[in-house]
């Protein structure tokens, strides 16, 4: 049985009715993640969630390939989703993969075996869809009181940051009357840069080589928003939509055990960032992997994301920052559930 949607179809025809069981599989260079939902007046009801560490990059930069390894550990958990679409009935499903399999030579035959063995049809998206549908996820935790809104995310293989405007678009609906007007896709994320660095990540010299590396390839986008009128007149918001985030929410909060509804929508300042950064930097390996909220297959990670969350800091020093446990796969399943006429966000194309 083959699984999957490809965007022309992804766009026309959906039931307007309730009945339908949506499902989105997102394979990144660090996760697979999975949510299973119905449509409700609100937006959708999830009833099925799955996510698990992967690693589908881990060598990518050395070998330009995904390893035999990699993509045994990321099978499996598609053929965990796959399971549990069947047994939810999915009725509309699209899979997506997005920075490692962009960059893997061998991400055809990739595909094809995820096809043969799971029965999911993967579609590897561009950055621009991928950003676009991230934001359409995230959309619901900006406040209208801010009309500048700059919202980032840290991948396992890249970190994007957007910036939307309420000024002078003529989009609505989803992103509230905002328009992306600049979008910076840079090739540093948790995974990639853990790899190069190692251990010294965890060193104050590793660390400041990474926040200075981080803060260089964002420069050209920080010039082109030119933000600094607006982030002086309190117009800014910030908005985080990454693992590194989230984990440091739930170390600040002391959770026994990752709680969603505690994190998401909740306020990090950018005091508190750096403080509990120290923290993490402070202990060893072990310590990190003995946390709740980092555990062992994130504990050579969250060191060098919290590098990158602190260059985007000092990049924007807005003070404080939402935290966004949502993204792309809410945003393929609103942009799946919503009505074929309803205008899509324009976007611009990435710098070459």
């Amino acid at each position: 049985m083959v699984f999957g949607v490809r965007p022309g179809a992804a766009t026309a025809g959906r039931s307007s009715g309730f009945r339908d069981v949506y499902a989105a599989i997102d394979l990144g260079t660090n996760n697979c993640r999975l949510l299973i939902a119905r449509p409700s007046h609100e937006g959708f009801r999830v009833i099925d969630a799955f996510s698990r560490i992967v690693r589908l990059g881990e060598g990518l930069i050395g070998s330009g390939a995904l390893s035999e390894p990699a993509m045994a550990r990321a099978l499996e958990a598609l053929r965990i989703c796959a399971g549990k679409v069947r047994r939810r009935r999915v009725t509309r499903l699209r899979a997506v993969a997005t920075e490692a399999c962009r960059r893997a030579g061998n991400r055809r035959a990739f595909q094809e075996r995820v096809l043969r063995e799971t029965g999911l049809d993967l579609e590897i998206i561009g950055v621009e869809e991928e950003v676009e549908l991230a934001l359409i996820g995230c959309a619901p935790l900006l406040s209208p009181q801010h009309p500048e809104a700059l919202i980032f995310d840290i991948g396992g293989g890249s970190t994007e940051v957007a910036w939307l405007s309420q000024e002078g678009t003529e989009v609505r609906g989803r992103l509230g009357g905002r328009e992306l007007r600049a979008l910076a896709a840079v090739p540093v994320g948790v995974v990639t840069l853990a790899e190069r660095y190692g251990r010294a990540a965890g060193d104050s010299e590793g660390f400041a080589a990474i926040v200075a590396e981080v803060m260089d390839a964002l420069a050209p986008f920080r010039r082109q928003v030119a933000l600094e009128p607006a982030l002086a007149a309190g117009r800014v918001q910030m908005l985080g939509a990454s693992g590194t985030v989230t984990t440091l929410v739930g170390v600040h909060l002391g959770l026994a055990r990752y709680d969603r509804a505690r994190v998401d929508g909740s306020f990090l300042d950018f005091a508190t960032i750096r403080a509990v950064t120290q923290q993490l930097l402070a202990l060893p390996m072990a310590a990190r992997a003995a946390s709740p909220c980092i555990g062992v297959e994130r504990a050579d990670l969250v060191i060098a994301g919290c590098a990158v969350l602190e260059a985007i800091c000092r990049c924007w020093p807005v003070g404080q920052l939402r935290v966004a446990d949502r993204g792309l796969r809410e945003g393929i399943l609103l942009s799946l559930m919503r009505p074929a006429s309803e205008p899509r966000l324009r976007g611009l194309a990435l710098p070459s």
